[in-house]
């Protein structure tokens, strides 16, 4: 997998940025998945986050569980035990890997605020735009917000760059995205005894725009699949993140750039627990998508329809959890 370093782009250097910029496009044409490092996110922001996590996790379920999340919560927030939501996901044969729940547990923060004049078809405002629940753990919120803050920014400057690897004016997100509507995921697979190979987290594609992945320094088992169908591991470079582009943004790139499926197994007898913390970056809730104009020619109409981003994404939850509007 590339390893990406963005250092020098952030030195405001317009010959370094194009560079730069042109080998993450290469990236998303080819994969939709990079390493990224040089990205600047403070260690002691990733140190405290993770300590938080580790800590949350390691309570009794119980306690986790006063801040489970709402079976009727549309967007999941708060804990979930491992198994309890076996999402499905468009272009993933969930049948075709194993009959079981994923064995994942995860907290989510999703800071979904009510958009003005929201009247999303068949969605209530009961049921979306709720406050946050907040474990009691010192520390844990100040350090997750604090962390949420460094991937929005990142996210931010990672938009800049994939404009210009588009061919675009630096700034043709900015206002698609400045009040983007992006959640935070903190993962723990619990230590398994299974073969290397079982999956502990079926093959899926991400919904939004792009995705940051914190992987857990001392074990992976993260794979994408390869153009002739085959599962490549993603391997563990300590400082870096993992980079892929989602479902939305391949749609905005007309399919340029590709929404890669990916998984979770185990390494082989017996598995380390694993933490990761993904970062799901979701344009603005009123954002419309539509064919970026340098993605389309006469030879390569737009495939898709224009969408409006908020309720898009709401109905990709609704149907992988299998939960009706009301």
């Amino acid at each position: 997998m590339p390893l990406i370093d963005i250092s020098s782009a952030r030195n405001g250097d317009p010959r370094q940025r194009q560079a730069v910029a042109e080998a993450i496009g290469r990236c998303c044409e080819s994969s939709g998945f990079l390493l990224l490092v040089g990205h600047g996110v403070p260690e002691a922001v990733i140190e405290d986050v993770n300590r938080a996590l580790r800590e949350f996790f390691s309570l009794p379920r119980a306690i986790k569980e006063q801040t489970g999340a709402d079976p009727a919560d549309p967007l999941a927030r708060g804990f979930s035990s491992a198994g309890s939501l076996a999402a499905t996901n468009d272009g993933a044969d969930r049948a075709a890997e194993h009959e079981s729940p994923d064995h994942v547990e995860k907290f989510v923060y999703f800071p979904l605020g009510n958009p003005e004049g929201f009247d999303g078809p068949g969605w209530t405002d009961e049921r979306v735009f709720v406050a946050e629940q907040w474990p009691e753990v010192p520390g844990f919120r100040t350090a997750y917000q604090r962390y949420y803050t460094e991937m929005a920014s990142l996210a931010t400057e990672l938009s800049r760059l994939f404009a210009l690897a588009l061919g675009l004016r630096e700034d043709w997100f900015d206002t698609s995205i400045d009040r983007h509507n992006s959640n935070l995921m903190a993962n723990h697979y619990p230590a398994d005894d299974q073969p290397a190979g079982h999956i502990r987290l079926s093959q899926h594609s991400d919904w939004g725009n792009l995705t940051i992945l914190l992987q857990d320094e001392y074990q992976s088992g993260l794979q994408v699949r390869g153009d002739r169908g085959e599962w490549l591991d993603v391997p563990v470079v300590p400082g870096a993140f993992v980079i892929n582009i989602g479902d939305l943004l391949a749609r905005w790139t007309n399919d340029r750039w590709v929404s890669t499926l990916h998984r979770v197994v185990s390494t082989g007898a017996p598995t380390a627990e694993r933490f990761t913390l993904p970062f799901f970056h979701q344009p603005n809730f009123n954002a419309v998508i539509e064919c970026i104009p340098t993605c389309a020619s006469a030879d390569n109409p737009p495939r898709y329809e224009p969408v409006v981003s908020g309720p898009y994404l709401l109905n990709k939850f609704k149907v992988a959890y299998d939960l009706s509007p009301h």
